[in-house]
């Protein structure tokens, strides 16, 4: 089979043969330069090998402490009494409290820490002058649901019980995963709604795994040519939820495509690649969301794979999907009044990227 081609794709699940989307011409370069083992299926075997390529895709704490921000660490307690490290970053100079922002790493429930990625929110800390807080959950197969989601909502419980003391503004608080972690935002999100907890203002989940029945056309199109295919997909979800994964007892707070209903949900943001294997289930959560009354903005990048946006961030379609995702929070943030009333953190080291 070909790695990179437009060629027909067997479904293992139905035996019918199905094409995938072409990509987008300039990712599909950028997809040709990997070597082989970065598209490799994650099995059960190599979950280690996934692991330390993300540990690689970490951001490095010693750069982000050199900027003009605070960072500090804490910890929340899970139900079960385990610790839950939490990264804060929060704006030097505020004229009052601050929305924050509560980041949730992907990594398909089995990879990933609290640094992947939060270079890019350091960045929105000092454009915006906002609070990321990140959390890391433990890790399935060692940690099975619902350890992970109940990290992940213990962290939100404790942003909104030290809010005062941190300078975070209560009125204000934007979820936001990535894959893996935006299902467990999403996850969160229906905890918070369902058992009265902290106010979640805004959702942005970003291809958020989402549903663990791989059903829809596009959890079959991709095998071995393209990030977190079909294997993947149900090793993730085997070993978060064990031989029940696919059955029909599986939670909505798990697997949040699972539940019934999705009214009253925060104000949500989503977006997915067109060639990965979360699209019909991102569309799928986005058009119940609108169904339903919520407040929904939906993307599909056309010919984008997962990860494309951070992996080949100087790519067109990239650009626009991170600018795009960005104005979103940024009008999130601008509705905070403290927001709309102060200056724009500035200085020297706000311009640097990395």
């Amino acid at each position: 089979m070909q790695r990179h081609d437009d060629s027909l794709h067997d479904s293992a699940e139905s035996g019918l043969r199905r094409r995938r989307p072409p990509l987008d011409p300039e990712l599909g370069a950028v997809l040709a330069s990997f070597p082989a083992e970065a598209l490799a299926s994650v099995s059960a075997n190599n979950i280690s090998s996934l692991r330390r390529v993300l540990s690689t895709q970490t951001a490095d704490l010693r750069q982000i402490e050199q900027l003009d921000l605070i960072v500090d660490e804490y910890h929340a307690q899970a139900p079960d009494g385990a610790q839950v490290p939490l990264t804060v970053l929060r704006p030097r100079y505020s004229a009052g409290p601050v929305p924050c922002i509560y980041y949730i790493h992907g990594g398909g429930m089995i990879a990933g820490n609290r640094l992947l990625r939060v270079d890019k929110l350091a960045e929105l800390v000092l454009e915006l002058g906002v609070a990321v807080v990140s959390v890391e959950y433990r890790l399935a197969p060692e940690h099975p649901y619902p350890a992970g989601l109940h990290d992940c909502y213990a962290g939100l419980e404790w942003i909104s019980s030290h809010a005062c003391e941190n300078g975070f503004d209560p009125d204000y608080l934007l979820v936001h995963g990535v894959s893996a972690g935006g299902g467990l935002a999403a996850g969160i999100a229906l905890m918070a709604r369902d058992f009265g907890g902290p106010q979640i203002t805004h959702l942005i989940l970003q291809a958020p795994m989402l549903d663990d029945r791989n059903q829809t056309p596009s959890s079959s199109e991709l095998e071995g040519d393209a990030p977190w295919d079909r294997v993947s997909n149900v090793t993730g979800w085997s070993a978060l939820l064990g031989d029940g994964a696919g059955g029909p007892d599986t939670s909505p707070y798990a697997a949040p495509s699972r539940a019934e209903n999705l009214d009253h949900m925060p104000s949500t943001y989503i977006d997915v690649g067109q060639v990965e294997t979360f699209r019909d289930e991102a569309i799928e959560f986005a058009t119940r969301l609108a169904r339903e009354g919520g407040l929904v903005e939906f993307h599909l990048w056309p010919g984008a794979w997962h990860g494309f946006d951070y992996t080949a961030p100087h790519a067109a379609v990239s650009q626009v999907s991170n600018q795009t995702r960005s104005a979103f929070i940024d009008r999130a943030v601008a509705s905070s009044l403290n927001v709309r009333q102060r200056p724009r953190t500035a200085g020297p080291a706000s311009d640097k990227r990395f």
